[in-house]
This record gives C-alpha cells, structure tokens and sequence, in this order.
C-alpha cells in the first residue's frame, strides 16, 4: 500500500492528439478546471514521446468526472475529482478511462479530494470497474481498497484502491457506482415507444438550460385518461442528483414492471394513472456532476420557488404536480421522489411528520408494504421528519403543499449494498438488484390499494384498512367519487390478480414490526 508521503511533485502531461505540454507546476487541491482529456502523465524530467504504460487518463465523455492527476511514482498516482459545475461544494462522483497500459502494470489509485468524510467505503464499498474486453462493472475486490485520513491532503479521506491491469489494448473505465447516462434514458424511452403501447404515453415536459429533454411518462390504461374519468395519479421523479445513478436503475425497473404485461401491471394500470418523470436534472447527468444542475444549483432545495430561467425543470414539474392538485377529477394519492444514499446500506424511505395523528399514521402504511415485498427494504432505516434543513426538499415541501391525502415519500436506496434478514454479511447492489427494487415498489401499489378498497381483494384477503380512516381536510375532494365507475373493473380483476397479488395485504397491520424513527426537530408544522 502506498503512503501519501510526497516527494518532489512536478505534472508533466500530453495531449495525445497534439503532444501539447499540458501539465501544471500548480499542486494546490483548488486547482482543478475541467475534467482531463486524454491526458497522459509522465515521470518529472520525462521529455520524450509517451511510452507504453505511462498511463492516459481521459474523463471527457458524457457523465465522466476526473479533474487532474498527480504523479506520485510510477506505481501510485493522485486523482481529483472536479467540483460540479458552477459549484465547488461537492466532489463525489467519479467517472473516468485509463489506457496505454502494460501487461502486468500494477497502480495505486488515490481519490484525494472527496468532500463527504462519512462513507460507504468504510463498510467494504469498492469502485467499479469495466474494460473493452469486459464489458460488464464489476466491484473492485474489497481487500484492495483503503480509505483512512491522510496528512497530506488537509487530513481529507482517501479512498485509495491497488489494480493490476492485465490486457495490453483494453481500455479501463472506473467509476464510483453504475453509471446511467441522459443517452442511455433516451434510448430506453426510444425503445418503449418503437412498440406502440396504447398504455404508453411519452411526452416533452420542457427543455433544459442546454435544450435537453425533460421527459414526461403517463401509463395507465387509455380509459382511464377520458376526459370525464376520474383519476387516482402516483407520480414519480428520479436523478434530482445527477450523481446518484442507483436512482435510475430504480426507475427503470419500476417503468420496465408498469408497462410489462405482468397480471398484476395490468390491473394497476386498469385502475391507476403512474405519472414519472425519470430524470428532473438532465443537465448534470450528462456534466457528470454529483449534486448540481449545470448553473451550481442543489436543485432539491429549490421546490418552494423555482425559477423558470434557473431551475426549468423543477418549475415545469412542480406546475404539473400543483395543476393535478387542483383538478377536481384528479386524487393525487402519492408522490415519491427516488435518491441514492452513500452512508446507508439497503433501501429506505423518508416521510413527513404532520400533527394530525390520522395523516401521520396513514403514510406509515405504504412503507410496511414494501418491507414485506422487497427484502432489501428496511423498515429500520425508514425516518420521518420535519427538519428544517429539508424544508426546500420536494417530499418536504410538497407534503405541505399537496392535497392532505397526497403521501409524499423519498425513496433512498443504497450506493453499495443491503441486508436482509437471513444474512449477516452485506450483499452488494447489482444494476439488476436496483430494478427489482424498483419492481416491487411498482408491486406494492397493488396491497396498497386492495386495503384502500379501490381493488377489491379476496374475501380471505385478510383485515381492510378503511378509507374512512384518512383524514378528511384539505380541499374537500370526496374521495369515494369514482369508485361506482370503477367497482365493475376491480371486480373483473380479482380472478387476473389471483394468486400474483403480494401478500402484505393478508396480513394483519397491527403484527407488522414497527422500527420507525420519529424526529421532532421543530415545533412548526411546514
């Protein structure tokens, strides 16, 4: 393991296109400017052409991040990662290729100049890595990896991981999780479209500052978007922080169950209409950003006044989310906001503390579903709050601004991996792992809804949880409108759920385990 002990420090690069001296005698962590572009780093005094095996670093592609590099020797080198745009604060996100290398060539890499100091590198997280020859990520092995404070860089954390490289033409792409890029969502989209589903609705929400696409989804079943049809709208946003790509899996998973023709998709979208919106931040995705938008802006903050010309895409959906507020045929029932956290393990929600005992208590009921639907969920790590600091959020703000049945929801899942009940060790999140999460949050719906009445369960399905229960403030919908005109479907549908249908709903709410955590950090209601 190499030390961060420094001897004489000089950065001598090319750029492999026109040999061009690039470097900088300039080692100050501030000075990192754009990320590094086929840039090749050779020992101090080195003045020749660059041999095989002096390293070519490269972050200049869609969603890449790597601002500079350091030559420590020929076996250790420092890496930093540059700011988000516009926005120094937060250096995460990582994303860069390594070529030009030898058979046999073992480096030691030091991420110097992260700004969190809490991390899941301290419980066994690793990066990714994939190669030309490999395409698929795999973890770097956990016994090669250290993360520890280190007196040369500000007594900062350093994640510094050993690599070997061993084909000589590959090229080598690590990363800090999975990348999804703003491509990889457009061609997705793309594909679902080719197949001209009637349940399917795809369309331009607004442009970004960059004239990207904000994409808007609608699934449900065409009848139920007539005009005169009552609406029951759980709308999902994902990758407000471009940085947290589990999110994207997540999503992804969740649209791939919605439009399948699963039977219990089918009945969801006889009966609901699911409303996502993918990725709110396009602009930092593609910049390879972690927290901002392209202008520096940690856009979950700005939910209360969005600006059109600042923040497009956060006005553009919250002016749909307060359009189906208040439309009187619409029952906005949820709104659920998909992150990533990268100091807890499994997925977990965060919901809103209200003082009205029956609207707390509801919202504590889709939570207990999904533990009994996804093992990786932990109820444990499950928290309501109202802290102050979350005020601009959009599960905050919007559960103060939303119709007082509407349960508002961040969905957190885990950079690096879960626990279930039958295993002490770790597991870590695979993409696949990400979407079947996703996946059965979609499935959950259905166990929500059977309690709710609006689909009608077996008569052995177990106890109901009345609607009467929720709390009847708020703009004074009636909530039981609609349900003549859907009784005939949720009675046909009984049979097509059978047996598909999760079993949270047959079981008592009352023995379900409660672990969650209350936190009072101030008395005002928001």
């Amino acid at each position: 393991m190499g030390s961060c002990v420094r001897g004489h420090q000089l950065v001598l690069g090319y750029k492999m296109a026109d040999k061009k001296d690039s470097g900088s005698d300039d080692c100050s962590e501030d000075a990192v400017v754009g990320n590094v572009n086929k840039f090749c780093v050779v020992p101090p005094g080195y003045n020749s052409q660059p041999r095989r095996g002096h390293l070519i670093f490269d972050a200049c592609f869609e969603s890449g991040n790597l601002g500079r590099v350091d030559y420590i020797t020929e076996f250790e080198y420092d890496l930093f990662i540059r700011p988000d745009t516009c926005n120094p604060r937060f250096r995460v996100w990582f994303n860069f290729t390594v070529e030009n290398v030898m058979v046999g060539q073992r480096v030691i890499f030091n991420i110097v100049n992260f700004s969190k100091t809490k991390s899941l590198y301290r419980e066994g997280m690793s990066p990714l890595v994939k190669s030309t020859s490999r395409p698929r990520w795999q973890r770097v092995p956990p016994k090669n990896v250290y993360y520890y404070r280190c007196p040369d860089h500000r007594k900062n954390y350093v994640m510094s991981f050993a690599f070997c490289f061993d084909r000589e033409d590959d090229v080598y792409q690590f990363a800090y999780c999975f990348p999804y890029t703003y491509t990889r969502l457009q061609s997705y989209l793309e594909a679902i479209e080719k197949k001209n589903l009637d349940y399917f609705n795809r369309e331009l929400l607004c442009l970004t500052v960059q004239q990207r696409r904000l994409d808007l989804l609608t699934i449900t079943a065409p009848e139920n978007l007539d005009p005169d049809e009552n609406q029951r709208v759980v709308f999902v946003t994902a990758r407000v922080h471009p940085g947290e790509t589990p999110a994207s899996f997540v999503c992804q998973g969740w649209i791939d169950f919605l439009v399948s023709q699963h039977p219990i998709a089918r009945v969801l979208r006889q009966h609901l209409v699911f409303k996502i919106v993918p990725m709110l931040n396009p602009d930092g995705v593609y910049l390879g950003n972690y927290r901002c938008s392209l202008m520096g802006f940690d856009l979950n903050r700005h939910w209360q006044d969005p600006s059109p010309w600042a923040h497009p895409t956060l006005q553009a959906t919250k002016q749909l989310l307060m359009d189906l507020n208040g439309d009187e045929k619409v029952d906005l029932d949820f709104y659920i906001d998909i992150h990533a956290h990268s100091t807890l393990m499994n997925g977990f929600m965060y919901g809103n503390v209200y003082d009205e005992e029956d609207r707390f208590e509801q919202q504590m009921v889709f939570p207990r579903l999904l533990g009994n639907n996804a093992e990786d969920f932990s109820l444990a790590n499950t928290n309501f709050n109202r802290d102050a600091v979350k005020a601009g959020t959009g599960r905050r703000f919007l559960g103060g601004a939303l119709d007082d049945n509407c349960s508002c929801y961040t969905l957190e899942v885990s950079f690096f991996s879960y626990l279930t009940n039958s295993s002490s060790v770790p597991v870590p999140y695979t993409e696949e792992a990400y979407m079947k999460l996703g996946r059965n949050v979609a499935r959950t719906f259905l166990d929500f809804y059977k309690l709710e009445h609006l689909i009608n369960p077996k008569p052995t399905a177990g106890p109901q949880y009345p609607r009467g229960q929720r709390n009847s403030s708020g703009r004074g919908k009636d909530r039981e409108r609609g349900r003549e005109s859907r009784g005939s479907r949720a009675m046909s549908s009984q049979q097509e759920v059978g047996s598909y249908a999760g079993s949270a709903s047959g079981s008592s709410l009352e023995a379900m385990p409660v672990h969650f955590k209350m936190h009072h950090r101030d008395g005002k209601k928001r």
